[in-house]
């Protein structure tokens, strides 16, 4: 499924997939036919979720499969990080997501023989994910051995408005003669070892540390297991997390002709099964309710009471009810949310499979994180980086604020055990783990996980973008307070003053990684610096703000913090003196103050099959040159803005692009954003293009591992803020848009307060018009605008900002000179400078290869 190249010129939509087997809708993803070689990338293109439950697109025969996986957001196990050499306030547990009891195996058999997809004689086959519905159907045609034709359809939904329901159906008609069918229905434990026809996902290739850890022993104890032919639960308990689930499976039955029904249950394995015999025309019509619950302290049996409570509502309320309100939930979320592009129906297809699959994996989290493949799949072992704060909570922060809410709470929680792994670390105030599900740091390579001490400023960030967009101060002065004043307390620790020869000082933090994880442990870092001010002067505006407006609380938090006022004073001081580097020679930031030191790596002549570097290279390789996993100048850019120059911003991103490998997913966006602001509109374009079809067409070869939620999540961030220009700096609302020539107009909605607002970009002017609320103030390139509820307010451009074709020379630096006298040459290690000897020089030029 990866792309062809094509020239940067080129501005139609690019056909990342097969259009005949997924066929452009702007509402659906459809698969045509059934295709068993890339099952993996499948099952997660068409999972179901809710942000607490998600169900992979596993087919419902539970026979062909790559990984099959249904998860609960932050049920986890946890395992002893062994290290081959120990080092004091080392990661020491480790945390994976478990795979919980699989409610989606469906077994059919007719004439005894049984429906498996990669073997059976499939006449017609379609599988839909609708997008306004918020379910997963299949319809297909199966004629079987004796030549009888089945008609079988299905359906699978996890419900938003319930947030522990899970919802299939399954029917089944014979078209041609009268035979004996029978459908099992169950509830496996996989990793109890009951499933007799798969042990586990697929191999997929050698090291690759995006991959869960595989857990070798058996994860889930039986608790408790019961059923009668109506209903069937199953209890477990995690064998050292401790935590517990219980799952309850119902089914309800609609046919004509008579049926017998049996039900078999075991503590890993539990089924309902119903034979009948049909005739030509006639349907046997199943439906299957599951209710999940879990806890980190509630007893299996108590849970099961959940359960039941769940089940006894939905046979209340009648499955009919749960899909239309399931409709009614999604019909709100696209009214606050839906982004789109004119004209442009294979565009609208992919950025409203991006938004969906957001909503699956944050919607009813209610107070947990966003995994980084949010319940889609085991990748990165369902833990929450901070990839929640900087790509997911800014779209909810304006689309649906309850759900920003819900997930920077529970950044909260986890507050007193980042104040203990601050203090592990010899740090004042709260430093927040890398990556993490239960608070505690899981991650073992310090290097490039706990030294990404920014995550307390991306944190803040988020907190500072929710209160400000919504006016939340009850938050702030609860919770929120707390997190700023405890990260700016450690800033405030890290950091050090060192004077200058003319007398003056600058505060300096060292031994510190940003977000290019191929630079590592680095002094002066610049996203680092650039956030770690905002953090502190956002902390101290923050308290001042609270000891002015709500004394009470003030006071409150000033008791159970022990915040001195001095501390304040020290905060905003050294937010002023933070080191922001500049290198006079190059004309740019640099990266951390010994970035330009180090060798160019020559991206133009890397061979392709040596990409992603950090599957074939040394860490320590790959730390002795200037090449980027991901934006990290580029991201400061972007994310205090207003704090660079329109220069600078262009010499900054003239020097990083062409060495950045994009070798992560979240950089493509954050180029997208900037390329847009500094004028390079097809550049632009074509990494929004990448980040967009990253998932839908595989692009970097891991879809299988779950969807890729940070990237979602920017690509909202590239339409509203790349090219629809729109910027929350300052006291209000900012917009310079940035739309691509080839589309007629964007449209997208933000909430602020208490008013919905429509912005609709066009090459000749900006619209805006409220939805729903009061009068809001708007500012277009400078210019303040009064936007009332009467009448849209149209604002003409002069010109879509500056225009720059092609993108930045690679070899534009290559000979300058260094501050120390020293020339900018690239290089390549040994080995891969010798295979590149031999490349065609016929081989795609640089600014082509933007798809790897």
């Amino acid at each position: 499924m990866k792309a062809a190249r094509r020239p940067l010129g080129d501005t139609t939509v690019p056909e990342h997939l097969d259009r005949l087997r997924f066929p452009v809708d702007p509402w659906r993803l459809v698969e045509t036919h059934f295709d068993a070689s890339d099952l993996g990338t499948t099952e997660t293109l068409f999972s179901v979720g809710n942000g607490y439950l998600g169900l992979r697109g596993n087919v419902e025969e539970g026979h062909d499969g790559h990984a099959f996986g249904t998860f609960i957001n932050g049920f986890h196990e946890t395992w002893d990080i062994r290290h081959a050499e120990e080092a004091y306030g080392f990661a020491r547990t480790g945390q994976t997501i478990v795979n919980v009891p699989d409610p989606k195996v469906i077994r059919l058999y007719v004439d005894d023989e049984p429906l498996l997809l990669s073997v059976a004689d499939l006449i017609d086959y379609s599988r839909t994910l609708d997008m306004r519905d918020g379910v997963l159907t299949r319809d297909l045609l199966w004629r079987t051995p004796a030549g009888n034709r089945v008609r079988v359809r299905s359906r699978r939904m996890v419900s938003f408005a319930q947030r522990h329901l899970a919802l299939m159906q399954f029917e089944v008609t014979l078209l041609d003669k009268e035979a004996p069918i029978a459908i099992s229905s169950q509830l496996l434990n996989r990793s109890g070892g009951a499933d007799e026809y798969r042990h586990g996902a697929k191999a997929t290739g050698g090291f690759d540390p995006r991959k869960a850890e595989a857990l070798d022993e058996r994860v889930l104890e039986p608790r408790l297991h019961h059923g009668s032919n109506d209903r069937v639960m199953l209890g477990y308990q995690t064998l050292r997390s401790g935590m517990t689930i219980a799952v309850g499976m119902e089914h309800h039955v609609e046919t004509d002709v008579e049926y017998e029904q049996f039900t078999e249950v075991t503590p890993d394995l539990a089924k309902h099964v119903f034979r009948a015999r049909l005739q030509p025309g006639q349907t046997f019509a199943l439906t299957k309710v599951v209710s999940f619950h879990s806890s980190r302290m509630v007893p299996p049996r108590e849970l099961a009471d959940r359960c039941h409570r769940t089940l006894d509502r939905v046979r209340q309320e009648t499955p009919a009810q749960q899909l239309a309100d399931q409709r009614r939930w999604l019909a709100d979320f696209w009214e606050r949310s839906d982004v789109e592009v004119e004209g442009q129906d294979a565009l609208q297809q992919a950025i409203r499979f991006n938004l969906f699959h957001l909503a699956q994996a944050a919607a009813r989290g209610d107070g947990l994180g966003v995994p980084a493949k949010g319940v889609t799949g085991s990748g990165y072992g369902g833990h929450y980086f901070w990839d929640t704060e900087i790509y997911a909570v800014p779209f909810f922060v304006y689309t649906s604020p309850q759900i920003a809410r819900n997930a920077l709470r529970y950044r909260y929680r986890l507050l007193p055990a980042a104040e203990r792994r601050a203090s592990e670390l010899a740090q004042n105030g709260a430093l927040f783990p890398w990556r993490t599900i239960n608070g505690e740091e899981a991650s073992a390579y310090y290097a490039a996980g706990t030294a990404q001490y920014h995550i307390d400023a991306d944190i803040s960030y988020a907190v500072n973008k929710y209160v400000r967009a919504t006016g939340d101060d009850e938050f702030l002065a609860r919770e929120g307070i707390d997190i700023l004043v405890q990260t700016a307390r450690m800033w405030a620790d890290l950091g050090f003053w060192r004077r200058t020869r003319d007398g003056s000082e600058t505060f300096r933090i060292h031994g510190v990684t940003g977000p290019d994880e191929y630079t590592t442990v680095v002094n002066d870092n610049l996203y680092t610096n650039v956030m770690a001010r905002f953090n502190l002067r956002c902390a101290a505006e923050s308290v001042r703000k609270l000891a002015a407006t709500w004394p009470e609380q003030y006071a409150a938090m000033v008791h159970r913090l022990e915040l001195r006022d001095e501390e304040i004073d020290e905060w905003e001081r050294a937010a002023e003196g933070m080191a922001i580097l500049w290198d006079e020679q190059l004309g740019i930031h640099p990266q951390d103050a010994l970035f330009n030191e180090r060798e160019l790596w020559d991206l133009e002549n890397t061979p392709p099959e040596k990409r992603p570097l950090l599957l074939h290279f040394h860490p320590l390789v790959i730390y002795r040159f200037q090449v980027l996993k991901q934006a990290d100048v580029v991201l400061a850019l972007f994310l205090q803005s207003e704090h660079f120059t329109p220069a600078e911003k262009r010499a900054d991103f003239e020097y990083y692009d062409p060495i950045t490998t994009g070798d992560s997913t979240l950089s493509g966006v954050v180029q997208s954003i900037v390329a847009a602001e500094v004028g390079y509109h097809q550049l632009a374009l074509r990494y929004f293009w990448d980040s967009l079809f990253v998932d839908l067409a595989d692009l970097h070869e891991n879809t299988a591992d779950g969807m890729h939620i940070a990237s979602t999540g920017g690509v909202w961030s590239a339409l509203v803020h790349g090219f629809g220009g729109f910027r929350d700096y300052g006291d209000g609302l900012n917009f310079d848009p940035r739309l691509p020539e080839s589309w007629e107009a964007l449209t997208y909605r933000i909430t602020h307060r208490a008013t919905r607002l429509r912005v609709t970009v066009r090459a000749e002017a900006v619209e805006f018009a409220i939805e729903t609320g009061p009068a809001v103030s708007v500012t277009v390139r400078g210019v303040p605008h009064l936007v009332t509820p009467s009448r849209p307010t149209v604002v003409e451009l002069a010109d879509q900002g500056p225009r720059l074709d092609g993108s930045p020379d690679p070899a534009a630096f290559h000979g300058t000179v260094r501050a120390d006298g020293t020339v900018v040459t690239t290089s390549l290690p040994a080995t891969v400078a010798e295979s590149a000897d031999h490349l065609d020089p016929s081989e795609d030029s640089d600014e082509d290869q933007l798809v790897d």
